[in-house]
């Protein structure tokens, strides 16, 4: 099963990687930029997803880096 990571705000105005199901984050960040970078070769490597939060913690991006079964071109 793939592993799904997120970048979130948190309350001290910095951002995390998380890994789903994780209690800890995997990393923090002062930027949501530098979050995203160090979350990405993670989603990669484990074939999972890369979900983005704004400010307010709602998704606004979702990259899938794993397996897609439908064969559907676009």
């Amino acid at each position: 099963m793939a592993k799904h990571y997120h970048v979130t705000h948190r309350a001290d105005g910095s951002w995390a990687v998380k890994g789903a199901g994780n209690a800890r984050a995997s990393s923090l960040h002062t930027t949501q930029g530098a979050a995203i970078q160090a979350a990405k070769p993670l989603a990669r490597q484990a074939g999972g997803e890369l979900r983005i939060h704004n400010t307010e913690n709602r998704i606004r991006e979702a990259w899938s880096y794993g397996n897609d079964p439908r064969n559907i071109p676009g």
